[in-house]
């Protein structure tokens, strides 16, 4: 049964992904619009083969380009769910979508949703990776992304929201070179965002940074802390503090090359980064004066 969703999912060559994604997406949402950055492969033709609605605008940023889609298109459903293109809506949170929605006090304006990452064909179930509750669906007027360049998430204006227990699940087909070289990508804008949380200039309609929030609440809390910890030293705390005594040496080899990258290997990285990016804006002024290009502005 169809509730009354959107799917907005942007893409970028997302030809290896898309057909999934819809597929998975259809079972619960009346709309599917995919907001595409000019892909050069063949990810247009089959969203429009699928039946999505199919707009194209140039890419600055996630947070950008999904307030854009939906500041700007006619989607005509009660809620929007925020889907990436290499992502799935599991088949019990489908059910789950299926059973409540309809049902949902006025006063809930948000649904925060299980985020699973399929890594190395190994669901990523330990090191604190599992279950992630991210805002995902939120009342179309009543919610919106950060206006961040990185570690975006979506922000409910007003009301309530509740949790449902069904995964989303990231699962990425594209080869391992492919996904670190996005995170060489990452670690620059990363370094930067960094910056602009250790000087407190990432404020905007943020996520509140809350010890005892919700999982993005206590991850944004985490990265202040962390954004004050010495460089190269902190890469190795958090490597250690996540493999090791969050368990994520339980998922085996993939654990162990998740960690070893997305952890230690790309978080060094960023300090690297923001070493450079020191040595080059050395004083305060002129660091802050680069920073303040990238600072979030009031939509």
């Amino acid at each position: 049964i169809m509730q009354n969703i959107a799917a907005v999912i942007l893409t970028y060559n997302e030809e290896i992904h898309i057909k999934r994604c819809i597929e998975s997406v259809q079972k619960v949402c009346r709309e599917v619009w995919v907001v595409d950055s000019f892909s050069t492969d063949g990810t247009c033709r089959i969203a429009l083969e699928m039946g999505a609605k199919v707009v194209q605008h140039k890419f600055t940023n996630q947070a950008e380009q999904f307030n854009w889609a939906i500041d700007t298109q006619p989607i005509e459903a009660e809620w929007i769910w925020r889907v990436d293109a290499d992502e799935i809506i599991e088949e019990k949170l489908a059910a789950i979508a299926d059973a409540e929605l309809p049902g949902l006090p006025k006063e809930v304006n948000g649904i925060y949703v299980n985020k699973k990452i399929v890594f190395m064909n190994k669901p990523l179930m330990h090191g604190g990776w599992y279950p992630a509750q991210h805002l995902k669906i939120f009342r179309k007027g009543f919610g919106r992304s950060e206006n961040k360049i990185m570690d975006e998430h979506l922000i409910i204006l007003s009301g309530k929201t509740m949790e449902w227990d069904g995964d989303q699940t990231d699962w990425n087909l594209k080869p391992l070179d492919w996904w670190w070289e996005k995170h060489v990508g990452y670690a620059k804008r990363e370094a930067v965002n960094m910056l602009l949380t250790a000087k407190e200039l990432d404020d905007d309609k943020e996520v509140e940074a809350r010890l005892f929030g919700t999982d993005a609440e206590r991850k944004r809390w985490i990265k202040k802390v962390y954004a004050h910890f010495p460089l190269y030293v902190r890469p190795v705390i958090y490597f250690v503090s996540r493999y090791i005594f969050m368990g994520g040496f339980l998922d085996g080899y993939p654990g162990w090359y998740w960690h070893t990258r997305q952890g230690l290997k790309y978080r060094w990285l960023v300090d690297k980064n923001i070493s450079e990016l020191r040595k080059k804006y050395p004083t305060t002024e002129t660091m802050n004066a680069f920073l303040e290009c990238f600072a979030p502005k009031q939509d």
